[in-house]
């Protein structure tokens, strides 16, 4: 049955809350301001309760099953996470306090940022960005003024491989840089002899996402590397995919002079949703003073008796605030706590399982699914949601049809430059039990595309809301609504 609306179940003199008496003087509102009608729906307490838990019941969550979203990494979240998150003197500290009061929150930052740098084989970090897209504006901000602090105003050529995440070019173009388009090989790889043609003295930077969306270790990243470097550009890397390399590879180490780490991806802090996101950067030595202002760094060293105290700091050729205040401290708290429970060992252990986990599910589904980039990947890997003999049938149908069988369907028609593209990662958080499940279900619906296609056209079946049409839903958008039998003021 479908849920009404909150203003279905409305019924005049109920109510949900009793306001407390006014304590203050009542003051008539400035003329124009009152509302004619507030439009609020009258409700009881239990019915208000029952109603969102009902509603949150109908959503799919990582903590009820499967989520093989590539590229979007949807991971178990350890509940030890929110337990530190939710500690009184991180959950109830203000950003507007004074330094000295919050000495704790700005020892987690600091040493977060020396870990993070650490892990990327990085000089720096600012925990700034709110997202992994504003971390990518920030490294692109960071290029540019460093070309422009050289009298290189002519570099605004930035260069985009096709197997990149789809807000590089986003990030670049929003800094005024020219995008550039850039190929991949049969391999997978960045084609280094279209890289050649490509770069001189208006090149301002590589941005590079290493694994790539195929799920793909670039094996030529060194040359890659050194062929922007001679022409004087720098290399961008997007680090979204830093679960499958953790442990194993340090881009600031292969020669990437500034990084974004998506820590929802990477190191277990919620995702999606459209809540609050993290997109921590770390930099090489030649771009720590480009920095977003502030970072956290020691401003009195301690003793035996006396602990540091830690304070904000401004970079000196910073390019400036990029995001109110600091965070979200609360995903900091998580990140932090995350990395300092597994400590080396075990963040190169997310790595070899997350890689594990991948080529387990492909060697399991290719052949019965085509597989273009055949060779081992690393977290996630790309398959053709189609058959030649079945046209009728498409990504978004197999997709559909995995509802059905209670799993969330993988990232579906990303990269652009796999036809019908499914793109699935397990993560390295998920059972052999489950990937085994998935991957009989993935056959089962390979199946059911040859004998039964009408089933996989017309799913889901068995979900509240059956398939919609994605195209007028984004083309007819519903930004608001109002109340039945009710208009707008």
């Amino acid at each position: 049955m479908t849920e009404p609306t909150i203003f279905e179940m409305s019924s005049p003199g109920r109510r949900a809350v009793k306001m407390p008496a006014v304590d203050v003087p009542e003051v008539p509102l400035p003329k124009g301001f009152e509302r004619q009608n507030l439009a609020f729906p009258e409700i009881s307490e239990l019915g208000v309760v029952r109603h969102f838990t009902r509603l949150s019941q109908l959503n799919y969550s990582i903590d009820t099953g499967f989520y093989p979203l590539g590229s979007c990494t949807m991971k178990y979240n350890p509940k030890i996470n929110e337990a530190t998150a939710r500690i009184p003197g991180f959950g109830h500290t203000h950003p507007l306090q004074p330094e000295d009061t919050v000495q704790g929150n700005l020892y987690l930052m600091y040493h977060l940022q020396k870990m993070l740098a650490e892990i990327g084989g990085f000089a720096g970090a600012t925990l700034q960005p709110a997202a992994g897209a504003q971390g990518e504006l920030v490294g692109a901000l960071m290029i540019k003024k460093y070309h422009q602090d050289r009298g290189d105003f002519q570099r605004l050529r930035m260069l985009i491989p096709d197997s990149a995440h789809g807000t590089n070019p986003a990030t670049s173009a929003m800094v005024g840089f020219e995008i550039v388009p850039l190929p991949t090989d049969p391999r997978g790889n960045v084609d280094l002899e279209a890289l050649k043609s490509l770069v001189d003295d208006r090149l301002a930077g590589l941005m590079l996402t290493n694994p790539n969306t195929l799920g793909l270790f670039d094996e030529n990243v060194e040359e890659v590397i050194k062929i922007v470097h001679q022409a004087g550009g720098l290399v961008y890397g997007d680090g979204a995919n830093m679960n499958a390399i953790l442990g194993v590879a340090q881009p600031g180490k292969i020669g990437f002079d500034v990084l974004h780490y998506n820590i929802h991806k990477t190191f277990s802090t919620p995702h999606g949703g459209g809540g609050p996101g993290s997109g921590p950067v770390v930099v090489a030595e030649r771009l720590l003073d480009y920095l977003p202002d502030p970072v956290v760094d020691i401003i009195e060293e301690g003793d035996e008796e006396n602990p540091p105290l830690y304070g904000f700091v401004t970079p000196a050729k910073t390019i400036g605030r990029i995001k109110s205040f600091h965070g979200h401290f609360g995903l900091l708290v998580r990140a932090y706590t995350y990395i300092s429970m597994l400590g080396a060992e075990g963040l190169r252990d997310i790595a070899e399982k997350a890689v594990l986990n991948a080529n387990y599910l492909q060697e399991k589904l290719k052949g019965t699914y085509t597989l273009p980039y055949d060779r081992s990947c690393m977290h996630e890997f790309v398959l053709e949601g189609f058959w030649e003999d079945v046209p009728e049938i498409h990504a978004l149908d197999i997709a559909k049809r995995l509802i059905d069988y209670g799993m969330h369907p993988p990232t579906n028609y990303f990269p652009l430059i796999v036809k019908e593209a499914l793109m699935i990662e397990p993560t390295e958080t998920e059972s052999i039990e489950t990937l085994d499940r998935f991957a009989e279900v993935m056959l089962k619906i390979a199946e059911e595309a040859r004998t039964q296609p009408e089933l996989l056209k017309n799913a889901p079946h068995h979900a509240p809301i059956k398939r919609a049409d994605e195209l007028k839903a984004a083309k007819d958008l519903v930004l608001c609504c109002y109340p039945m039998g009710l208009e707008q003021d």
